[in-house]
């Protein structure tokens, strides 16, 4: 974009200068430029655009948008702010499995800096994937967005003359630089169509017999039928004790139904191969690119990974021939658990097996204990599952905390069933 910029201002005879800020993007850091763009280049001294005095901030990445360094440059009721609100999460959630995107923080943060006025907001990334059928053009589409809000000191015409100069997708870059345009100028509009081109998502499960069913139907797929009808039965005892106790009420069993499917549905070698030879990974190939000349695969196989000085498992590249050891592998499903298992037998694995078996355990705890007085830290006990993520030595020190955290639970319903008692007595 700066680059673009850059040379229309040249062919508009004007002065421009840039400093790239090119850090490692989304593994670790922001990637920003700044951009000066004057009648002469003799009347630009200095290319940073220093705390206030930024006339225009064309936000492509929420998170970056958001971050202290920019919001320092915009200046109240003087900036204008524009920003793309697509939630692209940045590599802190791979290493925070509770990090959540402030999107909304983010949006009032800006709109302080800048002022409500100055800051406009705009999901180029989703209509861009609409439109084109895929987001390279979003950028562009920002560009379009802020120049048709006055942001931008330069002609549409010498905008479009520098993006056909630039080569790279010429006719897509200037219709998305149009469709930018468009939005600024009829935003419900372009949102409709966008909306009207969007693959419906699928809908949630609501309600507690749905959510049951769909989760005992993709186990059946996952493993067998038997299997799926084995973890309706599990919840069978507590649906009973809750529908006792509280007739209007499913939240426990609800919880626990989540929770169970979770751990029972872990994604082993047998089902890393089956999500990949299904159809689904095909589809999604043959709608994101025409072509590709090779697939590569990073995995590590507990078996023949390598380990660094942490002892923790390596992940390491693997062709595309993996597809066809894929579809082996999947067909070995039923093997899973049973003595014949060869992944079965790794420290991993046997922890997976081990929390199911402690989680039905705790089934059948909160199904014959179950009161009014308990009920809350029932819910927390079955819910904590849901906190187990990751693979590899994060899943482990996820369960470590697990467990902690489970014996605290149990300490204090144990606590409550004997005080409970003395009062009864």
């Amino acid at each position: 974009i700066a680059s673009i910029l850059g040379m229309a201002a040249h062919l508009e005879g004007k002065g421009c200068g840039m400093i790239d800020m090119a850090g490692l993007a989304q593994k670790g850091g922001a990637v920003f430029s700044h951009v000066r763009i004057a009648k002469t280049p003799a009347d630009i001294s200095a290319i940073r655009v220093s705390a206030g005095k930024a006339d225009l901030i064309l936000g492509c990445d929420l998170v970056v948008s958001g971050a202290k360094t920019v919001l320092a440059a915009a200046r109240e009721n003087h900036t204008l702010f524009v920003a793309n609100t697509a939630e692209i999460m940045p590599g802190d959630f791979t290493r925070n499995t509770d990090f959540s995107l402030p999107v909304e923080r983010l949006k009032r943060a800006i709109s302080k800096a800048a002022g409500e006025s100055r800051a406009h907001f705009f999901d180029a990334t989703e209509t861009t994937r609409a439109l084109f059928g895929n987001t390279v053009a979003a950028n562009m589409f920002m560009l379009g967005y802020a120049f048709q809000y006055g942001g931008v000191p330069l002609s549409a015409m010498a905008i479009e003359q520098a993006i056909v100069l630039n080569g790279e997708a010429v006719q897509m870059n200037l219709d998305a630089f149009k469709w930018g345009r468009r939005a600024a100028h009829e935003p419900e509009f372009v949102r409709s169509l966008a909306l009207a081109d969007h693959t419906p998502r699928l809908a949630l499960a609501s309600g507690l017999d749905e959510i049951i069913a769909k989760r005992a139907e993709f186990l059946t797929a996952y493993q067998n039928a038997d299997y799926a009808v084995a973890y309706e039965k599990k919840l069978a005892g507590l649906k009973i004790a809750e529908a006792k106790l509280t007739p209007n009420s499913t939240a426990l069993t609800e919880t626990a139904a989540r929770s169970l499917f979770k751990l029972m549905s872990f994604k082993d070698e047998y089902e890393v191969a089956r999500l990949y030879t299904s159809g689904a990974f095909a589809k999604q190939l043959s709608q994101t690119f025409s072509s590709y000349e090779r697939l590569e695969f990073h995995l590590a196989p507990p078996v023949f990974s390598p380990k660094n000085a942490k002892g923790q498992l390596v992940k390491r590249p693997f062709g595309g021939w993996m597809l066809k050891a894929f579809g082996l592998l999947a067909k070995l499903k039923p093997l899973r658990g049973t003595f014949f298992d060869v992944f079965g037998h790794s420290a991993e694995r046997r922890m997976e097996r081990g929390l199911i078996a402690g989680f039905e355990k705790d089934l059948v705890y909160a199904a014959r204990h179950l009161t009014a007085e308990n009920k809350d830290h029932v819910l927390a006990l079955l819910a904590l599952p849901m906190d187990v993520r990751g693979y590899g030595h994060v899943k482990h020190a996820n369960v470590a905390k697990m467990v902690l955290a489970h014996e605290k639970l149990m300490a204090r319903l144990n606590a409550h069933e004997t005080n409970y008692a003395i009062a009864a007595e």
